[in-house]
This record gives structure tokens, C-alpha cells and sequence, in this order.
């Protein structure tokens, strides 16, 4: 018998806020967190998503904090916290792992030495290498929680959280663990980044009004607005969660993996993501009817929203709800599909789909939420992340009744 995966702990750090009550009350809120920052002011793009709410010294020590780019301090501090939040004293399981998604890598830390060598003529830190090694949220919440099992990272551009998730679901339904720390982290609110991705036509260019520059599914939208953030859950086998008396949020209970293999930046005709959520349920063993709503990757673009709403509407019956956090919180990259699940579950349990950001009128192919929050049954729900390269990965997720 396949063994099933309890979600047990949760913890954030997003511009919804640094707690997981506070961001879902600002995503079920439905407005946008998006404001101009003096950080990019020599960008194209002046506005993003920050996490404010998030004080470093709360969880680290100064001299730990000089070893540790913004990335891994955001992706500790919220693996941290959902941990606590699981009530688990994690060195009493030694089949623990830790599984960490991240778009950007040690991006951040790169750019970071590169101001270094402008100011200062080769003053390079003995930490860089550390610092900047993609690997290094993964090896720094292993080290911080004395976790021994496989620490693993997920590159998978904007799917990557997810893809963690997903992976590490299967390694616990496999007996490889029993408990796993998995989510994702990224924080590349830069000039340098920014300037890139506008070269790409991928941000929003709404600089004189950056609260409605993001607007998931909405047909005036123009493109995305960058975040940062982390998310990560605890997942453990489901019957050792019960035994020991464990607060059960929900269950990872199917998840799919697909490449378009069309282009490199561009979505590719949608039968590909189609069949990234045909495998989810197929694995869930849910059928498509039972879907109670689809928090989608919705960023905002033109092309990816188009093609989402195509593909959803081939798998779930029409008048399935839809959703998109990033109306609210921005792009968190490789945190985004982490972050999207635990909203995903909170929506099943507290019964309620919240509404997309900015969302005024949309193309007509799926039912987007929209103005206030929507009342639900209790059941099984879809959370979709499409990434960069085609990368796709979906998750389903069922709720456990409160």
C-alpha cells in the first residue's frame, strides 16, 4: 500500500507577511502589495514585492548573519518556523530530509560580490563561495536542524518550490524518508535581475501605478511584478503524524512533472501542462469533477495567462474556481509554488477561494474569483506552477477537515 503524506508544518516569509495567519489574511484580502522601492531606482522597472515584515535577528545571530545572503535567511527562518509550527523535535528522525526549490540559485550573492569588487578593489569575503553556491539554503537549514537525510535542490525556474514539494512527497510515499523540510526560496529584487527580465517583456511597465501592475487573467494585464519570499511546509507518513498526535493541515496526495519542450521563455501550446495535471490527479487518484478549485501560476503575462486558462478549462469542469496569489504577493520565483500550496490548503480549510488581485475583466475561458473571497465545499484542489523552459509541475492537495 502507498503510503500517504501529511502536511503538518508551515512557515513564510512573503510580502503577504512573515507569518502564515498574516498571509492569508492579506491574500484573502485580494490586494495588491506591490510599491515602488529606492533599490531600483536605476532600474526600468522601479516597483516589486518585498517581504517587510521580517527582522533577521530574530533568528540568527550577528555573526551567523554575515555568513548569509538574504535568500538563505528568508529560506531558514521560514523553514524554521514550519517546523515549530509541526511541534517536531526533528533529531529524533533519522529519516529526515530537507528539499529546497529556488529559481535564482545563489544569484543574489553573485550580484552582491560583483558590488563588492566595484567598491572595494578585490575585497572579496571568505564566505563568498558559500554564499553564492545554489545549494545554500538547502545546506544551511540541513546544518541548522541537524537534519542527516538527502538535502536536495530544485532548479526548476518558476515551478521549483512546487517541484520540492512534489519531490519530496514522493520520497516519503517511496520509504526513502519519513519526514521531510521542503519548499522554496528566492530574493532577487535587484537592478541587474529587473533590467533582464524587462529586456524580456516579461515585468509589468506600470511604474506611475505599481498597486495594479499586477493583474493575473485580467485582459489589460502587461506582464509580472517581481517578490521575494520563501515557504516551506513539513510533510511526514501519514500514519506516524497520527500517531503521535500531529495538527494534520492537509495531503499531498498527487503530483505531476512535464516539459514542454518548445521554447525556452514562451509557454508552449498548453497539451503538455494539460498533461502535467492529468498525471497530478491520476496520482491522486481524484477525478477531475472532485476538484473543488485551481489556484493556477497566474503571473500575469500575457502568453502564460492565456495559455493557463486554456489548459485549465480542458481539465476541470466549467465554473471550477480559479485563483491566482500573485495578484497580491508578486512573483516569488522559486517560493511562489511552495507558497501557493499552503494557500491552496488553507483555502480547503477554511472553505474559502480568495479572490485574484486587480482582476476586472477577464477573457471569458475560466471563472476567475474575483472581489471578494468564494465560498467552497470541503475537497481535493489543484495547485498548477509553470516555469521558465516549460517546466511545469502540479500538485494536488486535500485538505483535512477542521
Amino acid at each position: 500500500m502507498r503510503r500517504r503524506v501529511a502536511v503538518t508544518g508551515m512557515g513564510v516569509k512573503t510580502p503577504a507577511g512573515a507569518t502564515v495567519d498574516d498571509a492569508w489574511s492579506a491574500v484573502l484580502a485580494g490586494q495588491s502589495l506591490a510599491r515602488r522601492l529606492d533599490v531600483l531606482c536605476d532600474a526600468p522597472v522601479t516597483f516589486g514585492c518585498p517581504v517587510v515584515d521580517f527582522e533577521p535577528r530574530a533568528y540568527f545571530a550577528e555573526r551567523v548573519l554575515r555568513r548569509m545572503d538574504r535568500p538563505t535567511m528568508l529560506g531558514l527562518a521560514a523553514a524554521r518556523d514550519a517546523v515549530e509550527d509541526a511541534k517536531l523535535e526533528l533529531d529524533d528522525v533519522p529519516g529526515c530530509g530537507v528539499f529546497v526549490g529556488t529559481g535564482a540559485g545563489g544569484l543574489f550573492g553573485i550580484v552582491e560580490m560583483v558590488r563588492t569588487l566595484q567598491d572595494a578593489e578585490l575585497d572579496i569575503p571568505a564566505h563568498a563561495v558559500p554564499t553564492f553556491m545554489p545549494s545554500s539554503a538547502a545546506a544551511q537549514i540541513s546544518l541548522a536542524l541537524a537534519v542527516c537525510g538527502p538535502s536536495l535542490t530544485f532548479a526548476t525556474a518558476c515551478a521549483s518550490g512546487a517541484t520540492a514539494i512534489g519531490e519530496a512527497a514522493s520520497k516519503i510515499r517511496s520509504g526513502s524518508c519519513d519526514v521531510a523540510v521542503a519548499g522554496g526560496v528566492d530574493a532577487v529584487l535587484h537592478p541587474l535581475v529587473l533590467t533582464a527580465f524587462w529586456r524580456l517583456g516579461a515585468l509589468s511597465e506600470r511604474t506611475d501605478d505599481p498597486e495594479r501592475a499586477s493583474r493575473p487573467f485580467d485582459e489589460s494585464r502587461d506582464g509580472f511584478v517581481m517578490g521575494e519570499g520563501a515557504a516551506f511546509v513539513v510533510l511526514e507518513e501519514w500514519e506516524a503524524a497520527v500517531r503521535r498526535g500531529a495538527r494534520i493541515y492537509g495531503e499531498v496526495a498527487g503530483y505531476g512533472s512535464t516539459c514542454d519542450a518548445f521554447h525556452v521563455v514562451a509557454p508552449g501550446p498548453g497539451d503538455v501542462a494539460r498533461r502535467c495535471m492529468e498525471l497530478a490527479l491520476a496520482d491522486a487518484g481524484v477525478d477531475p469533477a472532485d476538484v473543488t478549485h485551481v489556484n493556477a501560476h497566474g503571473t500575469s503575462t500575457v502568453l502564460n495567462d492565456r495559455t493557463e486558462a486554456v489548459v485549465i478549462r480542458s481539465v476541470v469542469p466549467e465554473g471550477t474556481p480559479v485563483t491566482a496569489t500573485k495578484g497580491v504577493t508578486g512573483h516569488m520565483i522559486g517560493a511562489a509554488g511552495a507558497f501557493e500550496a499552503i494557500i491552496t490548503l488553507l483555502s480547503g480549510r477554511e472553505n474559502l477561494v480568495p479572490p485574484v488581485a486587480n482582476h476586472v475583466v477577464g477573457e471569458g475561458v475560466v471563472d476567475v474569483v474575483q472581489g471578494a473571497a468564494r465560498r467552497i465545499g470541503t475537497g481535493p484542489a489543484i495547485s498548477n506552477s509553470f516555469g521558465f523552459g516549460g517546466l511545469n509541475a502540479s500538485l494536488v492537495l486535500v485538505p483535512s477537515v477542521v
